[in-house]
């Protein structure tokens, strides 16, 4: 009988692709991040010259000094270059308007060059020209450029840095033709520039220590990620491995069992031929306690290997919901803390405190329920915290948290009709909290995919007239979510209604099942990410931990129900 191979020579190859999708939330968060902080630089290091930049384009644009701006003087010489009537004077004309732009330009710089730096954002300027493109001269040549250059060289060294130059295009009447203003200046700003190259390097050191920190950070959760999982799968291939082997020295025993078995019955047989039939009958016996035996065998398996799948579904669940959960619960600290500060500086009489009270209040909230949300995931439904929850409220708090939402947020209508008085269930609440909005949340995904299918309907329309009418039916169109409640003798019902897609047969049949959806298929809904197929599964499961029932109608194009049957709890 030959060994089994050890762990260390055939061991299984590490899955990476499976684990892509769990890191993809730590890798996402981690490129927001980066590029927050490198926008964040970006602005802070490029704003006060663009600042400059708009305060000599509007000099150059606004400045009048034959009551007249550039780019007027600049339009009636391209025009009268392009002038199809010419009088005798044409020439003159031409060459006085060139004359004319010529000295609004030295107009233009000459108190610069009087004033050369005395003030802060008064600018030194040591070109300004106007270059012409489609423009013919007198000469039916392209026309000259003009210009007028600063006698006072350029700086050199370090003060050449601070050089600028502004290129625009003013509006012309003539199709085809351009003009090009071209300014070189320098803004005498004193130490500004200085503040804003320290201010630059600050904000690159803030950069660095946020970065790395949180770079290093990543990738140690990573490599613990791949670490703890390479030791699982290593783990469970070692138990499959062993099973296997236990298994063929098992069967290898049976197998000699009956050989010597046989061999007894044949001696037997040699022997007494009278007790032949006895011994036949005996042989009989056995073979039918080992069919027994491996029948035992087998529904132990089955149900150990159903065990194993409600684990993994339920750890698969509570490690993406907890990872997302406390992400966003470490992502509000910061939020709290500013607010908190500018409620602070703000005062007690300020007409902004109440909206930031408002603001700090409904980050609590969020932050409870984060909390109570990385309670649940931690524990197995199996093993619920198990109260007498009034399913009535239940369904009455649901439509409360989620109505302005899903009227401000989602576009559709969440409404409940719910009986009075309680209708009290065993059960545990934060699971069936989880479990009903896990579906309010599947009939938005459905009221989403239902507008885009109208809009993508009306498109198709070859009539005009057809598909503009259609198109205001699809922009009309709203999605709507119901919540009803109402008593079936000894149990209560709960219903989920939307006017969504609707589901066919073959999807119905298989919406429970673990990692199936149809959301991969159609990309996005309304900036929301397509699921990964666990909501239904979470309820069924919640549902099958409670005793209840859970039923679905459906019909492409009409919409879908969920209910929710329990048992009324004895009083």
């Amino acid at each position: 009988m030959s060994s089994s191979p050890s762990p260390a020579e055939a061991a299984p190859p590490l899955p990476v692709w499976r684990y892509v999708g769990r890191l993809a939330p730590l890798a996402v968060l981690w490129a927001v991040l980066v590029g927050l902080l490198a926008w964040l630089l970006y602005t802070r290091a490029n704003w006060s010259e663009e600042s400059d930049r708009a305060d000599v384009r509007e000099w150059l644009d606004n400045t009048r000094v034959f009551r007249k701006t550039l780019a007027e003087l600049v339009r009636e010489y391209v025009d009268l270059l392009h002038a199809e009537t010419r009088g005798p004077d044409h020439h003159d004309r031409v060459t006085f308007k060139r004359a004319e732009i010529e000295e609004h330009l030295r107009a233009m710089v000459e108190p610069t060059r009087m004033y050369a730096g005395q003030l802060p954002l008064f600018p030194n300027v040591y070109a300004l020209e106007i270059e012409f493109a489609g423009v013919p001269g007198l000469d039916e040549r392209p026309a000259d450029p003009v210009g007028w250059v600063s006698p006072k060289p350029r700086p050199g060294g370090p003060a050449k840095a601070q050089l600028r130059t502004l290129e625009y295009e003013p509006a012309l009447n003539r199709t085809g033709a351009r003009a090009t203003v071209r300014c070189v200046y320098q803004l005498h700003s004193f130490n500004r520039m200085q503040k804003q190259q320290d201010e630059y390097r600050i904000w690159q050191s803030v950069a660095a220590v946020v970065l790395v920190p949180t770079t290093l950070l990543a990738v140690f959760l990573v490599a613990r990620f791949l670490r703890r999982e390479r030791t699982r799968e290593l783990e469970k291939w070692r138990a499959a491995a062993e099973a296997e082997h236990r298994q063929r020295e098992l069967l290898a025993a049976q197998v000699e069992r009956e050989l010597i078995e046989r061999n007894l019955l044949e001696s037997r047989v040699k022997q007494q031929e009278a007790e032949h039939a006895t011994e036949e009958l005996g042989r009989k016996l056995l073979e039918q306690e080992l069919e027994a035996a491996k029948l035992e065998n087998r529904a132990a398996d089955a149900e150990r290997t159903a065990l194993e799948m409600k684990s993994q579904l339920y750890a698969s669940i509570g490690i993406m919901a907890g990872s997302y959960a406390h992400n966003i619960k470490n992502l509000l600290v910061r939020p709290n803390d500013l607010i908190a500060r500018c409620m602070e500086a703000a005062g007690p009489d300020d007409e902004q405190t109440g909206m930031l009270e408002e603001v700090k209040s409904t980050l609590g909230t969020v932050t409870e329920r984060l909390q109570q949300i990385l309670r649940t995931v931690r524990r197995d439904p199996a093993s619920a915290e198990v109260t007498q929850v009034d399913a009535h409220a239940l369904l009455r708090d649901t439509e409360r948290t989620w109505a302005e939402t899903g009227r401000d947020k989602w576009k559709l209508a969440v409404t409940a009709a719910v009986p009075p008085g309680p209708a009290l269930v065993t059960g545990d609440l934060s699971h069936l909290q989880q479990a009903l909005e896990n579906l309010v949340f599947n009939a938005r995904d459905a009221t989403f995919e239902m507008r885009n299918y109208l809009r993508d309907e009306a498109k198709r329309e070859p009539d005009p007239p057809a598909r503009r009418q259609k198109l205001l039916d699809a922009a009309a169109w709203k999605g709507e979510v119901h919540l009803a409640a109402r008593r079936d003798g000894d149990h209560v019902v709960l219903e989920v209604r939307d006017n969504g897609i609707g589901m066919t047969d073959e999807v119905r049949q298989n919406c429970l099942k673990t990692h199936f959806t149809t959301k991969r298929d159609n990309a996005l809904y309304e900036g929301y990410s397509a699921g990964m197929g666990l909501g239904l599964s979470f309820v069924a499961m919640v549902m099958e931990h409670h005793g209840a029932a859970l039923e679905i109608e459906s019909a492409p194009l009409r919409g879908t129900t969920f209910r929710l049957r329990f048992p009324l709890a004895k009083q």
